[in-house]
């Protein structure tokens, strides 16, 4: 049972053997099976859930013909799957094993997939290609398309920890119900211009949840994905395992070809509930129910083949008998596997190399600005590695036939100006305007083990992303229990003090991703940190949000001789940019100047003040700040970003639990009111902390 049934089909078959519809007996008794262990290992985990040995169920019942049919034309550790929560049998017939099921399904520190992280069936499966699932509905399909790209680019080349090959695809499933969902849309967008190996799988029961198809579309999404140009589109009976057999064989082998991607919208039934937290009965007659029962395709496929001779009632029966048995001792066997260890929980969160303090940055050579220190960098590191590729809007050069007579543009603020001149449009390339698309497909190649540097534009635009963010870059690791990573850093323009920058240009708001677990975040405010930071993150196998300070881009105070290629600074390092013994102010970002000079000013009161330099906020320097204060007695922190719930709050935090003996004075923060940046300049500089405000919170402090 398992992985012999699905692969590369055989060179010559027996043309001699018994077949039944143009399929061989020996086939079809295996994929009838397949279909009855599925549903056997479907029923048999709603028993665990009932006797309180699992917590949650979702079934894959009515989807068997379909996966079965379809798993014949796909090969396991070849092809790449992005599946949703009911593809059981496809699981299965890849090779996921139906005591690894029940593992997942009672929670086992053994279960493959997460080691009991993950709810039952959200696959994972790195030997299998089978990538750890996530529970949003549709935000696969994005990953899926980067995967695909990644396959595209790889093949033939050698390239250090990837491995792709020419005629390898990308499989993504989903309910007609996500289709509703806007990052289904751009990735079919990028996915049809792209012409990319992918084959999507729509399953469609009628019902997301309760909501019937009628209420989510104005028609079936086979009709409404008809005017992408590129995109092959099929329907088929998804009870009917031969048509979905013949059907998903020409798919697969369209996408296979390279003539494009796929979409299969296959009908199904759902004959239990949604999941074990729903009740259809509710929301769906007992008729319709009945009339579900009457097309349900496990008994289609038994008839057909008793009808057909290839099985007989008994042996028909015996098959069914068995895999029951199978799926109740998988069960049995999972019950007593062992627990998760409470200590492991936080283990595979990030895993960051250990990287020497490389010490202060050079001060010898020509001063580059911060933005041109950027652009700098990412030119080194593309050099030295054929896996970074950059994209996202506008940061070409321009169209490579007119580069010529053109400077380029290489972004809005020119910090990736001529790395599509140097490595060619495959390693810097424009995307639609689509922040979700952009990072959802760096996460795809990420997977893969390409080194994507996508760039949101500006900060402010970026809550499209969030989804892909925070729900599959960020716990990529995590709930996968360390099996897959996103080694992806995701460059992000961010802040104010732009004089016309406004409301939609010019905010801050990295508390909001510094909550976020799995999510490392760099902020820092001069040319060589920029530098060696983004060496840093290019170097780690998690997701970097990497802020780059519009302020600070042209800045002379922020410039610095460019630091070598051995000068890579460990993100949770600070840096002490001032010593002073009487207060401590800890900042970041474009306030890290706005503090320096306050703290010039308070020097010739004979107030000497240190300042601190955070650098990166996730992880962050808790030991540099403590060892200040230790000494000082006093702390302010100073941020751009609004004062509720910003960061600041979580440096006070930190100082009034661990510091608090050391403190002789309260712990004070100094912020944005709780604003949005306005367009006029007065306005502006009304809203943003200034030098005069640092100067006059510090002085009360160092008077309290």
């Amino acid at each position: 049972m398992g992985a012999p049934q699905v692969g590369a089909p055989a060179a010559d078959p027996d043309r001699t053997a018994p077949s039944f519809r143009g399929v061989l007996h020996e086939e079809l008794v295996a994929d009838y099976r397949l279909a009855c262990l599925s549903r056997e290992v479907d029923d048999r985990q709603l028993i665990l859930h009932k006797q309180g040995r699992s917590f949650f169920h979702i079934a894959g019942a009515g989807h068997e013909a379909l996966l079965a049919g379809l798993a014949r034309s796909m090969r396991p550790g070849y092809d790449w799957f992005f599946p949703y929560y009911r593809d059981l049998a496809l699981a299965l017939a890849l090779g996921v094993t139906p005591y690894e099921v029940m593992l997942a399904a009672v929670g086992s520190a053994e279960d493959p997939s997460s080691g009991g992280r993950q709810m039952p069936s959200h696959w994972g499966n790195k030997e299998l290609h089978i990538v750890s699932q996530s529970s949003p509905t549709g935000s696969q399909c994005l990953p899926a398309v980067g995967c695909a790209e990644a396959s595209r680019y790889a093949a033939g080349r050698e390239l250090p920890g990837v491995s792709a090959l020419s005629d390898e695809i990308t499989y993504v499933s989903l309910g007609e119900g996500a289709t509703s969902e806007g990052e289904f849309w751009e990735s079919l967008n990028s996915a049809a211009r792209l012409a990319l190996p992918l084959v999507y799988l729509v399953a469609d029961n009628g019902f997301a949840i309760s909501v019937p198809s009628s209420d989510q579309a104005p028609g079936p999404i086979s009709q409404l994905v008809s005017g992408f140009p590129g995109l092959e589109v099929l329907k088929l009976d998804g009870c009917d395992y031969f048509e979905s057999r013949a059907v998903g064989s020409r798919a697969i082998e369209h996408a296979r070809r390279g003539d494009g991607p796929v979409l299969i919208h296959a009908t199904v039934t759902r004959p239990y509930s949604h999941s074990s937290s729903d009740s259809q009965t509710r929301y769906r007659s007992a008729l319709d129910i009945a009339d579900e029962a009457g097309r349900d395709p496990l008994v289609r496929l038994r008839n057909e083949l008793v009808e057909g001779g290839v099985l007989s009632e008994d042996e028909a029966d015996r098959i069914r008998a068995e895999a029951h048995e199978q799926a109740a001792e998988a069960a049995q066997k999972a019950v007593g596997a062992a627990r998760p260890d409470p200590a492991t929980v936080g283990l595979n969160l990030v895993a960051l190399p250990l990287i020497a303090d490389p010490g202060p940055a050079p001060t010898e050579g020509p001063p580059l600005h911060f933005g041109e220190a950027i652009r700098r960098t990412l030119h080194e590191a593309m050099a030295a590695d054929e896996r970074i590729r950059v994209f996202g809007e506008d940061v070409a050069d321009g169209d490579p036939e007119a580069l010529g007579d053109l400077d380029g543009l290489g972004g809005v603020f020119g910090t990736t100006l001529g790395l599509q001149r140097s490595f060619g449009p495959e390693r810097c390339f424009n995307t639609p305007l689509a922040e979700a698309n952009i990072v959802g497909r760096a996460i795809g190649q990420a997977v893969r083990g390409l080194r994507p540097v996508p760039e949101i534009q500006f900060f402010d635009y970026i809550w499209p992303a969030m989804q892909q963010i925070r729900s599959e870059a960020a716990t990529m690791r995590w709930r996968s229990n360390g099996m897959y990573s996103v080694p992806m850093v995701l460059r992000v323009p961010i802040g104010g003090y732009l004089a016309g920058g406004a409301i939609w240009h010019s905010q801050c708001g990295e508390s909001i991703f510094t909550h976020i677990p799995g999510l490392l975040v760099a902020f820092p405010s001069r040319a060589a940190d920029a530098a060696g930071l983004l060496r840093a993150a290019l170097s780690y196998e998690d997701p970097v949000l990497f802020f780059e300070h519009k302020h600070l881009l042209r800045q002379r105070y922020a410039m610095d001789p460019y630091p070598g290629e051995e000068w890579v600074l460990p993100f949770g390092k600070a840096a002490t940019v001032r010593p002073g013994e009487d207060l401590t102010i800890v900042t970041w970002g474009a306030t890290v100047r706005r503090s320096l000079v306050a703290a010039e000013e308070l020097s010739a009161e004979g107030i000497e003040v240190e300042v601190i330099d955070l650098r990166t906020l996730a992880p962050w320097d808790r030991e540099a700040v403590a060892e200040s204060v230790g000494r000082t007695a006093r702390l302010l922190v100073v941020h751009e970003d609004v004062i509720t719930s910003g960061f600041g709050a979580e440096v006070a935090a930190f100082a009034a639990d661990e510091c608090f003996a050391d403190l002789d004075a309260p712990v004070r923060r100094l912020a944005a009111p709780d604003l949005w940046v306005a367009y006029e300049p007065t306005l502006e500089r009304a809203t943003l902390p200034q030098v005069a405000g640092i100067a006059e919170a510090a002085r009360s402090l160092a008077h309290y």
